[in-house]
C-alpha cells in the first residue's frame, strides 16, 4: 500500500490541482461538487491524514471533535477561516491552514466591479435589455453616479485592501483607510488613516468592507455607522456577510439614504434574504470574488503547499491554528 497520505477533498477543484493532489497524495475527490453533509464527510475523513475543503464547509466544533484521530491538518481553500472553529481545532491539536495573498488581485478586481456595477446602476440596465423593455432614451434615463475622483473608505487593508486602493487611485478616488494597525507609509501610497472606522465614514462616498469575519466584526455595518455615512453613499463587500447587518443595510437602501450596494457575499448563502431581491438598486453577484482560473489555481496550490509542510514535518506556511 502506498504510504502517501490521504487526504478528503471536499468540493471538486480545478484540474491542475487534482493532478497535483493525485501524484503526491491519495486523494477522496467529491466530482460531484455537493455540498457533503457532516455524516458523509466524516465517513469519507475515516482513516484519512487531512482534509482540504472550502468555505461552504462549516467546521464547528462538534463536528471538529468527532473527526477520525488520524486526521492531522485542515487546509482550507480561501483566505477567510470563519467556517473553522479554531479554538476547537487547536484543542484537537489539528493545523489549520488558509491561503493568503494569491487571491487579491482577483478579489480586488471583483470589488472595483461592485462599485462600477452599483454607482452605473448595471443590473437595473441588463434587466431591461434582457426582458426586451428598454424602448426610448432620455437625458434623464439611467443616470447613475461617477465613480472617478470620489472618495472611497476602506475597512481591513490586508492584502485585498490594499490591491482595491491602488485600483481605487487608478480611478483619481481619494482612498481613506481604518485598520486595526496603520500602515507604513510605502504601504499607505497616500491613503488616509483613521483611527476609528466611526472617524472615517463620514468621508466614504464609497465604502468598501475588506474585515475578515471575527466575532468583533459582526454586523460592523449596522444602522448607527451606516447613518455616519455621507447621503447617497454606496457601499460594497467582497470579504464576508456577516460583516454587515442585513436589515440595517436594507433599510438604508429602501429610505435613500445609500443610493446603491454591490454585494458578493452575503448572510446565509446561498439563502439570503429575499429582500435583496426586490431592490432596484443593489446590484448583485453570487460570492465569485476568487473565480478566475488563474487565482483558483493558486488557492490550490497555495493550500498544496501547506500540506506538503505539514506533512514533511515543516511548520506551513500559512498556519492560522
Amino acid at each position: 500500500m502506498s504510504d502517501k497520505p490521504v487526504i478528503v477533498v471536499s468540493r471538486k477543484v480545478p484540474p491542475a490541482v487534482a493532478a497535483r493532489l493525485s501524484r503526491d497524495y491519495r486523494p477522496r475527490f467529491n466530482d460531484e461538487d455537493r455540498l457533503l453533509p457532516s455524516e458523509e464527510l466524516l465517513a469519507r475523513a475515516k482513516g484519512a491524514d487531512g482534509l482540504l475543503i472550502c468555505h461552504t464547509e462549516r467546521m464547528t466544533a462538534a463536528l471538529i471533535g468527532r473527526l477520525p484521530g488520524t486526521i492531522r491538518v485542515i487546509a482550507s481553500y480561501s483566505v477567510g477561516v470563519d467556517h473553522v472553529d479554531l479554538a476547537a481545532a487547536k484543542a484537537r491539536g489539528l493545523i489549520v491552514t488558509n491561503t493568503p495573498e494569491v487571491l487579491n488581485d482577483a478579489t480586488a478586481e471583483l470589488t472595483m466591479l461592485l462599485m462600477l456595477g452599483a454607482a452605473r446602476r448595471a443590473s437595473e440596465g441588463e434587466r431591461l435589455i434582457r426582458a426586451d423593455e428598454w424602448s426610448s432614451w432620455s437625458l434623464s434615463f439611467m443616470v447613475g453616479a461617477e465613480v472617478t475622483g470620489k472618495r472611497l473608505g476602506i475597512v481591513g487593508m490586508g492584502g485585498v485592501g490594499r490591491v482595491t486602493a491602488r485600483r481605487a487611485m487608478g480611478f483619481d478616488m481619494e482612498v481613506h483607510y481604518h485598520n486595526r494597525n496603520r500602515l507604513d507609509a510605502a504601504l499607505e501610497a497616500g491613503a488616509i488613516y483613521h483611527e476609528s472606522i466611526e472617524e472615517m465614514l463620514p468621508h466614504a462616498q464609497f465604502l468598501a468592507l475588506h474585515c475578515p469575519a471575527t466575532p468583533e466584526t459582526e454586523g460592523l455595518l449596522n444602522a448607527e455607522r451606516i447613518a455616519l455615512l455621507p447621503d447617497g453613499a454606496i457601499v460594497v463587500n467582497a470579504a464576508r456577510g456577516a460583516v454587515v447587518d442585513d436589515e440595517a443595510l436594507i433599510a438604508a437602501l429602501k429610505s435613500g439614504k445609500l443610493a446603491a450596494a454591490g454585494l458578493d457575499v452575503f448572510n446565509n448563502e446561498p439563502d439570503i434574504d429575499p429582500a435583496y431581491r426586490e431592490l432596484e438598486n443593489v446590484f448583485l453577484l453570487p460570492h465569485v470574488g476568487t473565480a478566475t482560473r488563474e487565482t483558483r489555481d493558486a488557492m490550490g496550490f497555495r493550500a498544496l503547499d501547506n500540506l506538503d509542510a505539514v506533512f514533511a514535518g515543516r511548520e506551513p506556511r500559512d498556519r492560522v491554528a
